[in-house]
């Protein structure tokens, strides 16, 4: 038997715990909170910066904190917005856990904010063990990427209530099979929806921010069966699945850790 399984599961019960309460608090101050999952390129940030702005101009207030192992670049990309955005540096943790993010809403999140974009670190692996506090997580692909990723990817794709396709505009010259990827998506997470949007073209904007509006007003979100997996068993498949990072971080696997750096 290998000890290592109990002190995972100690940790994500520990991170579970402190999401379900910090989702219970936020819902409370009637905030919803979006985890945005995906591998690095996928075109998140471009689509989160247009979902941002057009919820600025209906006059909804949302905010945004997104997570990366270094640099501001994304923050200050997603200001151009005119929506509240901080920036949190991982210092090379290549996920975010509960405790960070209520470490660095503490004080920060503005009153009246109806949703918060939580834009996790570029990687489908290891954030996708970790309960944020929540209450609708998104996975996110390009057509680039190849249609088989989700069932390369079982863990993020199979928790998710929502799954967005984004750069749609390159799919017929990246070849892209939309059937076969649909497919794949409903064989690891059944009767999940699939957006399909495009950035570049302002194609999907409005329909991600409804959806994400319907659950602020109620809406209960498509339920994975995955995700009641984890919160019976406190499963981490991390280790499990091939590690996808950008190439440039360490990889320490402090997953106990929570100090990070941030700026505002």
């Amino acid at each position: 038997m290998c000890r290592s399984v109990t002190v995972r599961q100690a940790v994500l019960a520990k991170n579970d715990s402190l999401a379900a309460s910090l989702r219970a608090e936020l819902t409370t101050r009637g905030v919803t909170v979006v985890n945005m999952l995906s591998s690095p390129g996928s075109g998140k940030t471009a689509l989160l910066e247009l979902v941002l702005r057009r919820a600025t101009e209906r006059g909804v207030r949302v905010a945004a904190l997104t997570a990366d192992l270094a640099t501001e670049n994304d923050a200050r990309r997603l200001a151009r917005s005119g929506a509240p955005v901080k920036q949190v540096l991982t210092g090379g943790l290549c996920h975010l856990e509960a405790a960070q993010l209520r470490a660095h809403l503490e004080g920060w999140l503005p009153d009246g904010a109806r949703a918060l974009f939580v834009e996790n670190v570029g990687n489908l692996v290891c954030p996708a063990s970790y309960d944020l506090g929540e209450t609708l997580r998104v996975a996110l692909m390009s057509v680039t990427e190849g249609e088989d990723k989700p069932v390369k990817y079982p863990t993020a794709f199979g928790s998710a209530q929502l799954v967005v396709l984004t750069k749609t505009d390159l799919a017929d010259a990246a070849g892209f099979a939309e059937t076969e990827f649909t497919a794949n998506v409903e064989r690891i997470n059944p009767g999940v929806e699939v957006l399909r949007t495009s950035a570049r073209r302002a194609r999907g904007v409005d329909d991600l921010l409804d959806r994400v509006l319907a659950v602020c007003d109620g809406a209960v979100p498509h339920s994975p069966l995955l995700a009641a997996e984890h919160v019976r068993a406190h499963g981490h498949t991390h280790g499990e699945e091939p590690h996808e990072h950008s190439g440039q971080e360490s990889h320490a696997h402090d997953h106990g850790a929570v100090g990070t750096r941030s700026t505002v």
